[in-house]
């Protein structure tokens, strides 16, 4: 008896000690970070760009004139899908994926030439934007200038054949990072671009699948040029600790989707992020988004996975933690899938979508509790009558403040939200009305609705 009353005693201090060591770690690592994220990137939005697809011409110098466009709606950051030429061996389509990099130094001739992408990057910095690259480190084309210079670069199989990533890539042939001198290799044609064109960064392909060491170098090594920006392609907290200002987030965007398919609830959306707060560090920035090129090529329209839930999740991908993206044509209503190996061009057609999207990039770039990582306020839950399928939420930071309700469900609902930090005068998101809200409020909002007050 009192054997087995030890061994209980002993099994509760360990788990005591380990969930304190679980916190201690966490809490070392969100005060050991080494990033310092640029101060133009505290109150931006990401804009994704298809060069391929975005014209009739899929060439820079097309996409260079649509530039006053987007400074126009607000975003502050390009982020350019792959740049370099693409690999002819085992492509797949027509013109290859975007992904399968022939030579990591050079401009896909598609695209224009090196002075083409110069002068894109350099208008683009006249008008206050900046640009980073989509750099794809974990693979290459099987035709690769590397497979012939550098052969020890590359993954083999047991028979000593080249090898792809993941089954289904056959069109790309997989990196060794074991091979340190690869990493130099790598950072070289990495600075070569930052001392070259003056980009500001990199949108970093599968990060997760390449050794977090690596990229804690190549930061270390491409900051001495300039101070750059990163995203990952990944979500693991590591990777913020010395190496990337950004990563996606993945997990809410699945999240809201199974919220529309009436799979998940406003309770499953709580407890991730109260997981995603204790999990990174408050630093850290998050990308929100409702589409992508992934996104949009692979899984559907955002009409086929948000239906007409879309404009309330497009709304609270810019109320929650994190930067928003916009993919090639949201703001045109994109209502189809992009083809991925051919050319598709996006079809520039009059929405609403831009009006909605630019209303929500200028509140993001002007109040800052919607600022980005620390430098915005923290997400508060508002209690309300229906906490299942009513989201409500506000932010604070400085003398500014929102408070965001949405309506995460197919019926009507009336929300009652009792607080006593509620009252006073705000503006009303789209509206552009004045709102006096008291600490009792009775709201009225449609299925798949929001209603957003700001001040």
């Amino acid at each position: 008896m009192f054997f087995n009353y030890g061994i209980k005693k002993l099994s509760y201090l360990c788990l005591i000690i380990t969930l304190f060591s679980v916190s201690f770690l966490n809490l070392y690592a969100q005060k050991t970070t080494t990033v310092n994220s640029i101060d133009w990137s505290k109150n931006a939005t990401i804009y994704e760009v298809n060069v391929r697809q975005y014209t009739p011409e899929g060439t820079f110098k097309a996409f260079e004139k649509h530039l006053p466009e987007l400074k126009d709606l607000g975003v502050k950051i390009l982020w350019l899908m792959p740049i370099n030429p693409i690999g002819v061996k085992n492509r797949k389509g027509t013109l290859g994926s975007y992904y399968s990099i022939k030579d990591y130094k050079e401009v896909n001739p598609e695209y224009g030439n090196l002075d083409d992408f110069k002068s894109l990057v350099n208008k683009a910095h006249q008008l206050g934007l900046k640009v980073i690259i989509d750099w794809v480190a974990n693979h290459t084309a099987w035709d690769n200038v590397w497979v012939e210079s550098n052969p020890d670069f590359f993954t083999k199989d047991s028979n000593e054949n080249f090898t792809p990533p993941v089954n289904d890539w056959s069109d790309v042939i997989d990196l060794n990072f074991d091979n340190h001198k690869l990493w130099d290799y790598m950072i070289d044609a990495m600075s070569y671009w930052v001392k070259e064109t003056d980009i500001d960064g990199f949108r970093c392909d599968v990060a997760g699948m390449i050794p977090t060491t690596f990229w804690n170098y190549a930061r270390e090594k491409l900051d001495e040029i300039k101070p750059v920006f990163m995203l990952a392609e990944w979500e693991n907290e590591d990777l913020h600790e010395h190496a990337f200002d950004m990563t996606y987030a993945w997990e809410i965007h699945h999240i809201m989707k199974e919220i529309y398919k009436g799979k998940m609830n406003v309770g499953d959306l709580d407890s991730y992020l109260e997981k995603e707060k204790n999990r990174f560090n408050p630093k850290a920035y998050r990308m929100t988004f409702t589409s992508n090129h992934d996104e949009n090529s692979w899984n559907g329209t955002v009409t086929d996975r948000f239906g007409i839930s879309q404009r309330t999740f497009a709304v609270l991908t810019f109320f929650v933690k994190g930067m928003p993206l916009i993919y090639s044509g949201q703001e045109a209503g994109l209502n189809k899938k992009l083809s991925f190996f051919d050319k598709d061009t996006i079809d520039w057609k009059k929405s609403d979508y831009r009006e909605i999207y630019k209303s929500l990039v200028q509140l993001k770039t002007k109040n800052k509790a919607l600022w980005n990582g620390i430098f915005g306020g923290e997400m508060v839950r508002l209690k309300t009558n229906d906490d299942k399928n009513i989201f409500a939420f506000t932010r604070v930071k400085d003398n500014n403040k929102i408070v965001a309700i949405f309506n995460l469900s197919p019926n009507n609902k009336t929300v009652r939200i009792d607080n006593d930090k509620l009252d006073g005068i705000y503006k009303t998101l789209f509206m552009n009305k004045v709102s006096k809200l008291t600490n009792h409020i009775k709201v009225d909002i449609k299925p798949w609705g929001c209603s957003v007050f700001y001040k």
